[in-house]
């Protein structure tokens, strides 16, 4: 499948009354703004592989359509009749506790366990601080490239206050601050500059 379409789907910003229209598609006509017929991101997926990230938020009626797809190979659109089959790999992630979420009945069991193949646990960031200086010189890298500016140096007195902070939002705030501090920061980026831009706003 390497070759393959790969779709991702961020299922905790769709709304719950559009998630399965998102991933089933719809027929045209099949509620009030389905003005043409849609492919779902399943059928997009076909052949490959679909990443259903925050799949924790997703809702039980969409949690069920997404269980028998995966255990028949088959969708059908939001208003349709006809079954569509798919042959697509399904990879999931999550921030919540997924078995918490089975015992207050926000998840469902039988998805869980058909989609708990393989499982792989990724500690928070605060667990694992000594990641931090590589993430920088990542996310740096990245970010300048795509904005087309010369990479930024980042001190070793900023990286080691990086690593003092509990990052509750994990590496997607530690994202966020590094875009922050390339754009309010000089060539080099200081302690200083962490304790004016970055401090103030960790929780």
């Amino acid at each position: 499948r390497q070759k393959s379409p790969f779709v991702e789907v961020n299922c905790a910003a769709i709304p719950s009354e559009l998630i399965e229209s998102q991933l089933f598609g719809h027929e045209k006509g099949s509620f009030t703004s389905a003005v043409k017929q849609r492919r779902g991101d399943f059928e997009l997926a076909h052949g490959g592989t679909l990443f259903l990230d925050e799949i924790g938020d997703m809702s039980l009626s969409a949690q069920a359509k997404v269980l028998r797809a995966l255990q028949e190979n088959t969708i059908t659109r939001v208003g349709g009749e006809k079954e569509i089959t798919v042959d697509v790999r399904v990879l999931s992630a999550s921030n919540k506790d997924l078995p918490g979420e089975i015992k207050k009945r926000n998840f469902r069991e039988d998805l869980y366990h058909r989609l708990s193949v393989i499982v792989i646990q990724v500690p928070p960031l605060r667990d694992r601080l000594d990641d931090i200086p590589l993430l920088v010189e990542y996310f740096i890298n990245e970010l300048t490239q795509e904005q087309g500016k010369p990479a930024k140096k980042i001190t070793d007195a900023a990286l080691k206050m990086l690593q003092t902070f509990h990052w509750s939002g994990n590496v997607r705030e530690l994202h966020n601050v590094v875009e922050r501090l390339l754009i309010l920061c000089e060539k080099e980026i200081t302690k200083k500059d962490i304790e004016t831009f970055v401090k103030p706003l960790m929780l």
